[in-house]
């Protein structure tokens, strides 16, 4: 029997040159694009394919916390 599971991860976008970084903080799973919403679609995908044959247990949210910092450099 099969589960469709909705997971809500955290992801990050940078701007590289000409394209987009996109990243999952969870897992760093990355992907790229030449728009902000092409690096997310794409990194969905890839997500949609890392988690395919993952086991359940490995699937289980995490708890993130995102912040800013000031460095002085």
């Amino acid at each position: 029997m099969w589960l469709n599971m909705v997971l809500k991860v955290t992801a990050i976008v940078q701007k590289d040159d000409d394209w987009y970084v996109a990243k999952c903080l969870e897992n760093s799973v990355a992907s790229q694009g030449k728009s902000v919403e092409e690096a997310i679609s794409n990194l969905k995908e890839a997500l949609e394919l890392y988690y395919e044959d993952a086991p359940f247990d490995i699937v289980e949210p995490r708890q993130t916390f995102v912040t800013t910092l000031e460095v002085t450099v």
